[in-house]
C-alpha cells in the first residue's frame, strides 16, 4: 500500500535517489543536494504554518511504501509560479505574409517567448520509481493533488497547468534544443536543464532570442518534436487530458514539450470528489477509491477498497487504512472513484 504525505527531512536520501533516477529533462529534480534541501525546507515551512491564501508556496509530497518504508515517488504543486523569478515558455502563434497583387498568401508559425503563466498554479515534479510502477500507483501519485486542491481551494490559482517533458534520447540529447544550441547557446541540453533546475535562469533572458522564431526556419528534427512528449511522459499527459487539461499552444523553451492547463473548477477529479464521514469497519461490497483526510499539516492520501453510502454520506474505511490516513469514526475524508 502506498501512502501519500508531505515530504519530511528524513526523506532526503529518497529524494536524491528519485533525482538520480529521473534523468535528464526532469528540471524540477536536479541532482543537487543544496537545491533538494531547499525544496524540503520550503515545503516543510509551508506545511508547518498554513498560508492565508495563494502565494509563492511549494507543496511537496512523497509516496511511501508502508510495507518497506521506502520512498518511491514524488510530486508537488507550486501554488503561484513566476513571483520570485521569471517563468518562461514559448507560445506558438501565427503570422501572415501576403501580397494580394502577387497572389501570395503564406501563414507561418512562430515561437514567442512569454511569461503568460505567471501567478498560475503548477503541477510539477511527478516521478514514480520503476520499482513502484504497477497497478494504480501512478494515478494515485498524480490525482491525489486534485483532492488536496479541492480541500484547500483558497491556496491555489483558478488556472492550473503542467509542463510535460519533451523529446530527448537516453543521453539527454534534445532535437529542439540542439537547434537552439547551434544558433544561440554554447551549452549542451543537460547543462541548461541543470542550471534551470537549480534556479540559475538569468542566462535565459541573456541568451534566448528576443524576437519570435519562425518555425519554418528550424531544422526538420526540431520542428518534428514541437509539442511532443517524452515516451515515458505519455501516460502522465493522457491522465491529465482525461481530467480536462488541454494544450493552448504553449511549449517548453528548451525541449518544446507541451504545457497543458485547466480551470481548477473544471478538473474532473475535483468536480466529482465528495466529503464523507468516516465509519471504521469492513467495507463489504466496496470498491477502489482515491481518498484523503481533510487535514493540512497531517495530510494523507491513498488508494483502497472502501464502501461509500451516499444516502448516509458515509465512507466505510477498513481499520488499517483509517490508521494510515490518521482518521477515526466521525472524521471527514474526501473521496473520488476511479471509474
Amino acid at each position: 500500500m502506498l501512502l501519500i504525505r508531505p515530504i519530511e527531512q528524513k526523506d532526503f536520501a529518497g529524494l536524491k535517489t528519485c533525482a538520480i533516477e529521473s534523468g535528464t529533462g526532469m528540471t524540477s529534480l536536479p541532482v543537487n543536494d543544496e537545491l533538494l534541501q531547499r525544496k524540503i525546507d520550503a515545503s516543510t515551512q509551508t506545511f508547518s504554518d498554513k498560508p492565508a491564501g495563494k502565494g509563492d508556496c511549494l507543496y511537496f509530497f512523497v509516496a511511501e511504501d508502508l510495507e518497506s518504508g521506502d520512498m518511491v515517488g514524488t510530486c508537488a504543486i507550486d501554488a503561484a509560479v513566476g513571483l520570485s523569478q521569471p517563468f518562461y515558455n514559448y507560445h506558438i502563434g501565427k503570422v501572415v505574409h501576403s501580397s494580394p497583387k502577387l497572389g501570395i498568401y503564406n501563414v507561418v508559425e512562430t515561437l514567442t517567448l512569454s511569461n503568460d503563466y505567471t501567478g498560475n498554479s503548477e503541477l510539477c515534479t511527478l516521478f514514480l520509481r520503476e520499482c513502484a510502477r504497477e497497478g494504480l500507483n501512478g494515478r494515485l501519485l498524480s490525482k491525489h493533488r486534485f483532492l488536496f486542491m479541492a480541500e484547500h481551494p483558497e491556496l491555489f490559482d483558478k488556472t492550473v497547468f503542467a509542463e510535460m517533458r519533451g523529446v530527448s534520447d537516453a543521453n539527454g540529447h534534445s532535437p529542439f534544443y540542439e537547434w537552439l544550441q547551434k544558433h544561440f547557446f554554447s551549452m549542451d541540453f543537460p547543462t541548461v536543464d541543470y542550471l534551470t533546475g537549480i534556479g540559475k535562469k538569468r542566462f535565459i533572458a541573456e541568451l534566448m532570442p528576443k524576437y519570435p522564431i519562425y518555425v519554418n526556419l528550424l531544422s526538420n528534427e526540431a520542428r518534428a518534436v514541437i509539442g511532443k512528449t517524452h515516451e515515458k511522459t505519455r501516460p502522465a499527459i493522457k491522465m491529465l487530458q482525461d481530467e480536462g487539461f488541454v494544450n493552448r499552444g504553449y511549449v517548453d523553451i528548451f525541449d518544446a514539450g507541451p504545457t497543458v492547463e485547466c480551470d481548477v473548477n473544471n478538473i474532473r477529479t475535483i468536480r466529482r470528489s465528495k466529503r464523507l464521514t468516516v465509519v471504521v469497519g469492513e467495507p463489504l461490497g466496496g470498491h477502489t477509491y482515491l481518498l484523503c483526510n481533510t487535514r493540512f499539516e497531517q495530510y494523507r492520501a491513498c488508494l483502497g477498497n472502501i464502501r461509500v453510502d451516499l444516502d448516509k454520506q458515509e465512507a466505510i474505511v477498513p481499520p488499517k487504512m483509517a490508521a494510515a490516513l490518521k482518521v477515526e469514526n466521525g472524521d471527514l475524508v474526501r473521496v473520488v472513484d476511479l471509474d
